[in-house]
């Protein structure tokens, strides 16, 4: 498979265990630190931006915080094919690298950048500490799909058998 397209296939996909994780580690905070994860915040805001926040029920804004969810993932997912196309080290390593790069670029650059979230040095440690976990978790899935995507599973040992 094309390495843009495998890795936008793998960015949606691993953004499955990403929310799950998420999910699972914002039940864990504090009660007063469980207010709205910031994927729904980020999409409630860029909704109100469009007008349409108030015209949403709470179904629409679960749906559309996880549609925004899952397309950011799949286009930072598609990025990873281009600076990546192929993998010397190991993928999950690769992935987790690329899964922080996208949560530092995210967190501490482009959100704050464009006024739609403050940097995550404002946020409490533990939340920062939930989304730096949950992009490793999405970053590690990347890269392991993405690799077995353009069939690069078992290449490096395939490789290491052949010179030996």
């Amino acid at each position: 498979m094309n390495p843009l397209a495998a890795s936008a296939v793998s960015g949606f996909a691993a953004t499955a265990p990403m929310t799950a994780a998420m999910n699972l580690m914002h039940r864990e905070l504090p009660a007063r630190e469980r207010y709205p994860l910031h994927p729904h915040i980020i999409s409630m805001r860029l909704a109100n931006a469009a007008g349409m926040h108030g015209k949403l029920n709470r179904r629409e804004r679960h749906a559309l915080t996880l549609v925004n969810h899952y397309a950011y993932g799949t286009a930072a997912g598609s990025l990873f094919g281009l600076i990546a196309p192929r993998q010397q080290g190991p993928a999950v390593a690769a992935g987790v690298g690329y899964g922080l790069l996208v949560w530092a670029g995210s967190y501490l650059g482009l959100l704050p950048a464009l006024g739609i979230l403050t940097p995550a040095t404002e946020h409490p440690a533990r939340r920062s500490a939930l989304m730096i976990l949950a992009h490793v978790v999405w970053g590690a899935s990347l890269g392991l799909l993405a690799n077995a995507l353009r069939g690069d599973v078992g290449a490096e040992a395939t490789h290491s058998r052949r010179r030996s």
